[in-house]
């Protein structure tokens, strides 16, 4: 038995035939598994559940805090000051250490729950045949071998070959993107079949949502297609977002610079004979200055802030980095069904004997006036077994409610006519026939209503309707509709067809010598707000893909009208991406994939990442779980969105609109333009202390920036201004021009320039400030306090460099932002409190300034700020010159 059982359940179930499967699993269809065999199976196989995520504990995150090239630099310095006895200035910088890995550690402090939703999926009981009785189990405790009956709105419990079935049909869309059920049925299908065209089988996490079944349990728990999603999930990547990316980059460069400075001057002090308790101190003093300990601060708020307003706009956002990245995002994959279009099915377009009717355009008059029309719509309301409540809820087939709608849209009362035509009969969709019929009294005679698959249909037709009643349908007219049933199929509508009959008994077959009435052609109509969205995103250079389990023609149909594509494209199905391989120009010309199963979905993502996208992926499925977590940002749905899907993506849109993609670009734009700005404004002040502290040991100064100061500098008067600049707004063309490149580092050459000027002339400034109070006569503190009160001012004062080089001096995004003036007040506030408290002042090494003093500072402080802006001034005009 073992060996039968490992075969059975490993081939293609879908592809055997009941009997077969059967055998191979020894179990009787009329009486199921023994207890014992049962429990013997559960014990071989593993209880129906799948695996759980292995959360990072709370210990590994804390480490990982630490594992940093900045933090060593920085625990070296705390340790060299231990050393040398300067116990102030190394527990300052052991307080900034442990600021900076609290924040870390709340940010980074959540568990991986992808697997977790998983698992939840498979909490549930089941109706299984069990030595001959009916009997409720945990579904925990299925096996393969395990007879499983069900009904009408049950889960699914376990993959299940299909036995029998009585008009069967599964909601898959959270696997295969399926807009509508899938009618089932216990046929053999090939082999090779796909996922959303075995329709033998039923998965686990699916539900019936008509219909009845018994069903063979031939996989289970991590065997499952489920379990099998599970597995792709959680072996997807996912790696530092560019924006963590750039600050470690960043934080590297500064390590190695400070290390070359500080190696440098070491060497130089020590050639001169110098003190090496002073040539330890500057070295402290370096590590301190070059190292912009406000950087990730600031960073971390500007994200949050972003998270914050995010939130405002329906967005939620798991990492605070995912805003950021998705405003790098250069391409979006994107799911049809519920993104892009409405959920919900609408007759869209009726092929009648007499013509095309655009349905949603038709004028009331005709539509109570048209004998066609209305024969058409009454067929469709009648022969239907959905519901519609009082508050507008519907149940049901999706089709079968939009038919309902059009009943009601035609002004037909369904309660009035079936009190009327009462119904006698119902004949359930068939899955052999593709057809379903309802029955109802007529004065002395009876109605049919047909409705199914138009071919089915239309081969049990022999006449069609011209309004007046039935006229032969010869092979002509039979031709007229099979090209009317490839119009609306390529048009991407779904296509019913509808027929009836008049006869004097209720018993008849309900198929025989049917009268065409006409087609119905269904459509999930696209979301009023999408193809604005999809032109936003195209002005912003990002390239919007459509990737989906639904047929290629109904997606093409989408893609045309919200915008994806201006006429004919390329439109792959998955069994077709082995043409992708080695093939980038197919890769970059295809903007809708069709008929895509989950390893194919992550597949997809794998190769455009690899072609150096920055990838955005939508979904709501289970299916999307593995490329959700492998793209650079998974965006799942809110309202609609399994738990597989929230869990596993960095942001989750809680109005699951298309149209906030572009708001959140924006959002992550304008913050990586905050980010840079700030980047700048605090690199440039800490290369003007370290050029400061630098240059004087070189030049054999005594040190005009203690290593307290300085951290007192970075850590507060830095900080303020840079937050200031991190709350700015977008600048208004911010969406009008391509993404940045992938690769692009958050300081780029352009910026290191400018920086590295800036910091030149603040450290000029400072030289100057210190050569005037040596003139005056100034020296010991009240030289240190002079310097240290210039350099701070001058960094204040800095902030108003940071504006667009093309904007006005005093009429631009930095002097409009009320934060920087808030900054300022504070900064202010804090610089002079440790000169003029003495218990502070004593701690810092300064005195309070008198009015020659504030007469060096303020002007040595105010020069830079002058010399700056005349340059950006008298660069823009020559740009503006050389442009005309």
């Amino acid at each position: 038995m073992p060996g039968l059982v490992t075969r059975a359940v490993s081939a293609a179930a879908w592809a055997a035939s009941p009997a077969a499967l059967l055998a191979g699993l020894e179990v009787d269809p009329a009486s199921g598994l023994a207890e014992e065999e049962a429990a013997a199976r559960l014990v071989r196989f593993g209880p129906n559940r799948l695996p759980r995520a292995r959360s990072r504990p709370a210990w590994r995150i804390l480490l990982h805090q630490f594992l940093s090239p900045v933090v060593f630099l920085l625990l070296g310095a705390a340790l060299l000051a231990a050393l040398f006895g300067e116990w102030v200035e190394g527990g300052a910088i052991l307080a900034v250490l442990a600021l900076n890995t609290l924040i870390g550690f709340v940010t980074e402090h959540r568990a991986v729950r992808s697997m977790e939703a998983l698992h939840s999926l498979g909490s549930r009981t089941a109706r299984v045949l069990r030595g001959g009785r009916d009997r409720i189990v945990d579904a925990a405790g299925l096996v393969p071998g395990d007879i499983v009956l069900l009904e009408a709105g049950d889960a699914v419990p376990a993959d299940l070959r299909i036995l029998s079935a009585s008009g069967l049909a599964a909601d898959e869309s959270s696997f295969t993107g399926e807009s509508v059920p899938v009618a089932k049925a216990a046929e053999a299908v090939a082999a090779e079949a796909r996922l959303a065209e075995r329709r033998s089988m039923l998965f686990l996490g699916t539900s019936a949502v008509r219909g009845s079944a018994k069903g063979l349990v031939v996989a289970t728990g991590p065997a499952s297609e489920l379990g099998h999603i599970s597995v792709l999930a959680a072996g997807a990547d996912s790696d530092k977002t560019p924006l963590e990316q750039g600050l470690s980059q960043l934080a590297g460069q500064m390590v190695w610079l400070t290390l070359l400075l500080a190696a440098a001057i070491a060497a130089i002090g020590l050639a001169r004979g110098q003190d090496p308790l002073l040539i330890a101190t500057t070295a402290i003093a370096l590590a301190v200055a070059a190292i912009p300990e406000g950087l990730p601060i600031v960073a971390t708020l500007a994200l949050a802030r972003g998270v914050w307003r995010m939130a405002g706009k329906q967005a939620l956002v798991e990492r605070l980095s995912a805003v950021e990245t998705l405003g790098a995002t250069t391409l979006i994959l994107t799911d049809k069904t519920g993104t892009l279009t409405e959920n919900r099915m609408h007759l869209a377009r009726l092929a009648l004997p007499s013509g095309l009717v655009e349905f949603g355009r038709v004028e009331p008059a005709r539509l109570a006036g048209d004998a066609q029309l209305a024969a058409l719509v009454e067929a469709g309301m009648l022969c239907n077994l959905a519901a519609l409540g009082a508050g507008g809820e519907a149940s049901g087939d999706p089709m079968e409610v939009a038919l309902l709608d059009a009943a009601i849209q035609a002004g037909l009362d369904r309660a009035g006519t079936l009190a009327r035509k009462p119904q006698v009969a119902l004949h359930a969709f068939d899955a052999e026939r593709r057809m379903m019929a309802s029955v109802h009294r007529e004065g002395g005679q009876y109605l049919y209503a047909v409705k199914g698959a138009p071919e089915a249909v239309l081969a049990h037709c022999l006449c069609e309707t011209d309004g007046a009643g039935p006229v032969p349908l010869g092979p002509a007219r039979r031709e007229f509709w099979r090209e009317r049933i490839a119009l609306l199929g390529r048009d991407g509508l779904r296509v019913l067809a509808l027929a009836s009959k008049r006869a004097p008994d209720q018993d008849l077959y309900p198929y025989g010598s049917l009268t065409l009435l006409g087609l119905a052609g269904f459509e999930d109509p696209a979301r009023a707000d999408v193809p604005a969205a999809i032109r936003t995103c195209h002005e912003a250079g990002v390239k919007v893909v459509m990737v989906t389990g639904d047929h290629a023609a109904t997606a093409h149909s989408i893609g045309r009208k919200v915008g994806i594509h201006a006429g004919e494209t390329l439109a792959l199905e998955g069994r077709e991406f082995e043409r992708l391989e080695g093939d980038g120009a197919l890769l970059a010309d295809t903007r809708i994939y069709a008929r895509v199963n989950p390893e194919e979905k992550l597949a997809l993502v794998r190769a455009y990442q690899r072609a150096g996208e920055v990838v955005a992926m939508t979904g709501d499925g289970v299916n999307d779980a593995p490329a959700l977590r492998q793209a650079d940002i998974g965006v799942a749905m809110g309202l609609r969105g399994t738990d597989v899907a929230r869990e596993a993506a960095d942001m989750v849109l809680l109005d699951d609109a298309f149209a906030t993609i572009p708001v959140a670009i924006r959002e992550g734009r304008a913050i990586f333009g905050n980010i840079r700005r700030f980047a700048a404004y605090l690199l440039a002040c800490n290369l003007s202390e370290v050029l400061v502290v630098g240059v004087a040991i070189l030049l054999g100064l005594p040190l005009p920036l203690l290593p307290l100061q300085i951290l007192y500098l970075n850590l507060v008067t830095d900080v303020f201004p840079a937050f200031a600049l991190a709350m700015g707004e977008a600048d208004e063309g911010v969406m009008k021009h391509p993404p940045r490149p992938p690769g692009e580092a958050i300081l780029a050459r352009a910026q290191w320039r400018r920086l590295v000027v800036h910091g030149l002339v603040l450290s000029l400034a400072t030289f100057l400030a210190m050569g005037l109070a040596v003139h005056a006569g100034l020296a010991g503190d009240a030289l240190l306090t002079v310097t240290f009160l210039t350099i701070a001012l001058s960094q204040l004062w800095h902030v108003f460099a940071m504006r667009h080089p093309a904007s006005h001096p005093l009429r631009n995004e930095v002097v409009r932002n009320p934060w920087v003036w808030r900054a300022l007040a504070l900064c202010l506030l804090l610089l002079l409190l440790p000169a003029y408290l003495p218990a502070l002042a004593a701690v810092f090494h300064l005195v309070p300034p008198d009015a020659r003093m504030w007469a060096i500072v303020l002007g040595a402080s105010l020069l830079p700020l002058l010399l700056i802006q005349s340059a950006m001034v008298l660069f823009a005009r020559r740009a503006e010159g050389g442009a005309a």
